[in-house]
């Protein structure tokens, strides 16, 4: 039997984000927007209630629900602004869960927990200045030194860069396979910021997502521990990868509520403006704008929604979770386009939101795959040219949380 309702659980924490949002972020956005500024002071309050690590178990410092929660939490943050999915997307889709996935119990009680608390933060280092969609491409490398690996490269477009205590990053381990480009050579690490010989910078020269902190990290022979390396040398490939499953699926999620956002402001517009005499909601093409919001955002919703409830089961879902962003990013795009035409001039200026959300959606379009790797991975499954394998670790499905 298919059901569509949300647990109660569910609904409280939908209920809670967006309320929190509403109170503590939605009236200051404007202005951090407009000054480019990052409100470090944001992370304490996602930490203090429980956001930070809500599908982690509670035995490892989170709050224990589900991985649908974690979608309601993203879709209800990027309705107000995309930054405040982008904390959840890097610190607990891309960080937390590859740890949760793949980490070994001291790690997990060395990094995890903290994380999950809030009490330390985590961002993901994949992105190079020459390396983008083609991961292969990444030039960082590591050298193993006795029961340690120097690391020296650098990471681009990293999210929390500035703020960040702990980093996922991935390097070449093996520099034969570097040169055949064989990702079985890729190894994934735990870096924190005090290790020797890393250094982050601020990327001030963004089009979008003004109010969140992107930057860059410099590793340059830095040390690393051998107990720091994530899963097994050579398996780095795989859990970027893997984290990109989470990742995808909390952009999938926000971008929905991008679109929403950008239906309700259109909505609320086009019944204050009036042209020839009635509201421009009473014109045809306005209308079809907004309906075109609303089958697009119901759809994204129901994709994200998809890709969540086969993470609860524990069965794979890169196809699906690759859909649902590919999708729902496409489709924000196109309704903040959209919501910008429909507020016409006022559409151009800050003091309406959908100009914000136009700056914001185009990211999301790029990052964690392009929209046209995603439209050649959902050709190849269909043409069976693209079969996922299973891999040694998965993430772990809701029911063997301890509750």
């Amino acid at each position: 039997m298919i059901g569509f309702d949300l647990t109660e659980e569910n609904l409280m924490l939908e209920q809670s984000v967006r309320e929190w949002s509403a109170v503590e972020v939605a009236p200051q956005i404007r202005q951090l927007d407009r000054e480019h500024r990052f409100d470090k002071s944001i992370l304490k309050k996602m930490a203090a209630l429980g956001m930070l690590g809500l599908c982690v178990p509670k035995k490892y410092g989170g709050v224990g629900m589900d991985y649908v929660s974690l979608g309601l939490a993203s879709e209800e943050l990027e309705y107000v602004d995309t930054s405040l999915r982008v904390i959840l997307s890097v610190h607990l889709g891309l960080n937390c869960l590859s740890l949760l996935t793949w980490g070994n119990e001291d790690q997990k009680l060395r990094y995890l927990v903290p994380q999950a608390k809030g009490e330390r933060i985590a961002t993901y280092g994949l992105t190079e200045p020459g390396a983008g969609s083609d991961v292969r491409g990444i030039q960082t490398v590591a050298n193993k030194k006795g029961d340690r690996y120097l690391l020296t490269g650098e990471k681009m477009w990293i999210s929390l860069a500035d703020v960040a205590d702990h980093f996922l990053v991935f390097a070449w381990s093996d520099l034969e396979k570097k040169k055949a480009r064989d990702p079985s050579g890729l190894t994934a690490f735990i870096v924190e910021r005090e290790f020797e010989g890393f250094v982050s910078g601020t990327l001030t020269e963004k089009w979008g997502i003004l109010a969140g902190n992107t930057g860059f990290f410099k590793m340059e022979e830095m040390e690393v521990p051998e107990d720091n390396v994530l899963g097994k040398p050579g398996e780095g490939f795989k859990i970027a990868m893997s984290a990109l499953d989470q990742g995808r699926y909390t952009v999938a999620a926000g971008a929905a509520g991008l679109i929403r956002a950008c239906r309700d402001a259109s909505e609320k517009y086009a019944k204050e403006r009036r042209t020839f005499g009635v509201e421009i909601g009473r014109h045809q093409l306005v209308k079809a704008m907004i309906a075109n919001m609303e089958s697009t955002y119901q759809a994204s919703r129901l994709l994200w929604l998809r890709a969540g409830w086969l993470k609860n089961e524990g069965r794979r879902n890169t196809r699906e979770t690759g859909l649902a962003k590919w999708f729902s990013t496409e489709a924000s795009e196109k309704a903040a386009s959209d919501a910008v035409q429909i507020h016409g001039a006022n559409g151009y200026s800050d003091e309406y939101p959908v100009g914000r959300f136009y700056r914001n959606c185009k990211g999301a379009v790029i990052y964690e795959g392009t929209k046209e790797i995603h439209s050649l991975m959902q050709a190849d499954y269909v043409l069976g040219y693209r079969v996922d394998k299973a891999t040694r670790c998965e993430l772990p499905k809701y029911s063997e949380f301890e509750k």
